[in-house]
């Protein structure tokens, strides 16, 4: 027997308009059929905190057991303590490039170990969960079915590229080769007759939001999408790119209404400061905008 399409969203216009997509896409060559997704906040919970965030504070608190000295870093001091008013005054992107200084001079796949072992050992701290269980359901139901009608899907997002690309495959099935995000740069050395790759603390280019969504999407893809799906105004520029594709096209807000099960709030960029808010922005637009509220019978999978 088959099973349903989309079990996890709600009979409405929203899914609908999925379904609608799905059947014009049959048209379209199966090598135009490009999905893109942002991660934080679209495809898993970013509350109370960004996952990537708990994951370099994770290790922060293991640096500084070896290292105390660390401690006496402002940005990691705040951090460390806790101090929300001087972490705002930092900002938050000082504050993730300090915090990526932990990671200078190893190896990409020590990186990638690690990042496996927070997600391994670490607790959602309302959830009482592995960070990776704190994936949305209909969004796994999504990927899924745009799988089945020849998509390729790819995750697109304001967070670390290494980061994401350690766990896509598991959580997502989207391989490491199709994660567009904000990349640091490397150091080619030497060492005992070999090549080594090694981690710098330096971000190459722009931090992955904003127009510069686009351009990557462009340089590492090489196509537009045709369907986007995004939270933040940090992905407007890429659902209206989406969206103003001359094939059919879709582009999906995910508007967090649902205190209950997950979190209510209005999604901000994490660089930049938006002219509107996001839910304004999607309406004057047109884009299909998504109330986990009551368009998701289901929010996380079962645990």
């Amino acid at each position: 027997m088959t099973k349903p399409i989309l079990p996890s969203w709600r009979p409405g216009p929203v899914r609908d308009s999925i379904l609608d997509f799905l059947v014009a896409a049959g048209e379209i060559p199966p090598e135009q059929r490009l999905a893109v997704f942002d991660n934080d906040g679209t495809l898993w919970s970013e509350k109370p905190r960004y996952p990537q965030l708990d994951f370099l504070v994770w290790q922060l608190k293991r640096s500084v057991a070896d290292q105390p000295d660390l401690s006496d870093v402002p940005e990691y001091g705040a951090v460390l303590s806790g101090d929300r008013a001087a972490i705002a005054g930092f900002g938050l992107e000082r504050v993730a490039l300090a915090l990526l200084r932990l990671f200078e001079n190893i190896e990409p796949e020590v990186f990638e170990q690690r990042v496996r072992s927070f997600f391994t050992e670490a607790r959602h701290p309302d959830h009482d969960c592995r960070y990776d269980q704190m994936v949305y359901q209909p969004m796994l139901e999504l990927l899924a079915a745009l799988e089945s009608h020849g998509f390729t899907n790819s995750i697109v997002s304001g967070g670390g590229t290494e980061f994401v690309r350690a766990i896509s495959h598991q959580v997502y099935g989207i391989p490491p080769e199709r994660v567009v995000g904000t990349l640091v740069t490397y150091e080619l050395v030497e060492e005992g007759g070999r090549p080594l790759l090694l981690r710098t603390a330096t971000v190459q280019g722009k931090m992955n939001e904003g127009g510069a969504k686009i351009e990557n999407i462009q340089t590492v893809l090489g196509r537009r999408p045709l369907l986007a799906a995004g939270n933040s105004p940090g992905d407007a520029d890429m659902l209206q790119y989406t969206n103003t594709s001359r094939l059919p096209s879709l582009a999906l807000l995910v508007n967090h209404d649902d205190d209950q099960r997950e979190y209510a709030y209005e999604s901000v960029a994490g660089t930049f400061e938006s002219e509107e808010p996001i839910g304004e922005t999607a309406a004057r637009l047109g884009w299909t905008q998504i109330s986990m509220k009551d368009d998701w019978a289901a929010v996380f999978p079962d645990r």
